[in-house]
């Protein structure tokens, strides 16, 4: 039977520490051999040279290497990060991901805000192209048959609260339209109850038509699957089903049905299978 420890007084911590001294821990074996993979292809030559055009001629705020940055966005799709923010903790907090990101023992973790800038500098066709080079390596492996795809849809909240909606018309907010509609009523001076009473029975007061929010017009009114409703984006995806390779992905209104989103996802599809060396779809199937 193992004698329990005894805590050790605390000592002085010496001012410098010797690289070779530092405990040394095991690499996440996922992350290390796709880095092997993403080596093997040229990952960080291809997307430094799609990046080159949103170099600054003068250098301003750094930011980050592309290679680094399109890993971080890797990261948070494998471990179902949901912002910059939760993506910048993870990589200060595990040796194995930094490592993947390829960050010094001496280099602090990117802050979220630059993640977030250099998310914004890079335009969408860029991510598109990268995303479709990706594709064309699971090609190249034979992890994309594209005989049967399946599509699903997912609602993502946005990040826009509901109580910032303005009408889309006039410009005015949720609180000042309840105050006109109050007064019109009757109600001089409307308290928070009186608002609150006449919102509950008003008919269509969420309507994606009249509503919108100032900094995020492409999000919409939703309800969730656990039942609340907030403002929201519907991300579908294409899925080979043989291998799980995702070969399509498109943002939607997330007001919008299946049947009708389905309509642009699947081409997007096709256009992705058919750069593979002409593959074609088979089979389709929309998950429920």
């Amino acid at each position: 039977m193992a004698a329990m420890g005894q805590r050790k007084h605390e000592e002085q911590r010496g001012m410098w520490v010797a690289v070779s001294e530092l405990p040394k821990s095991v690499s996440h074996p996922f992350y290390e051999k796709l880095n092997g993979l993403l080596a093997e292809h040229g990952f960080d030559d291809f997307v430094e040279a799609q990046c080159r055009a949103f170099y600054a001629e003068k250098m301003g705020r750094p930011s980050l290497v592309p290679g680094q940055y399109f890993r971080f966005m890797l990261l948070g799709y494998f471990e179902c990060l949901d912002s910059e923010r939760a993506m910048a903790w993870r990589a200060a907090d595990s040796s194995g991901v930094r490592a993947f990101l390829g960050l010094a023992l001496t280099e602090a973790a990117p802050d979220h805000s630059t993640i977030s800038r250099t998310r914004r500098l890079i335009d969408l066709e860029t991510h598109r192209t990268v995303f479709t080079w990706v594709l064309q390596c699971l090609g190249i492996a034979g992890l994309i048959k594209g005989k049967t795809l399946a599509i699903d849809a997912t609602t993502l909240e946005a990040n826009a609260a509901l109580r910032s909606i303005v009408r889309r018309d006039t410009g005015e907010t949720y609180n000042e339209f309840l105050t006109k509609l109050a007064q019109a009523s009757g109600i001089e001076t409307p308290t928070r109850a009186d608002l609150a009473m006449l919102d509950r029975k008003r008919k269509n007061k969420g309507s994606n038509q009249d509503w919108e929010h100032r900094h995020d017009p492409d999000a919409r009114i939703a309800k969730m699957k656990d039942g609340r409703t907030h403002l929201a984006h519907k991300a579908e995806h294409a899925v080979d089903l043989e291998t799980g390779a995702i070969v399509a992905v498109t943002l939607q209104e997330a007001d919008q049905g299946d049947t009708t989103t389905i309509h642009t996802t699947l081409p997007e599809a096709i256009e992705q299978l058919a750069r593979l060396r002409g593959l074609a779809i088979q089979e389709k199937v929309r998950v429920a």
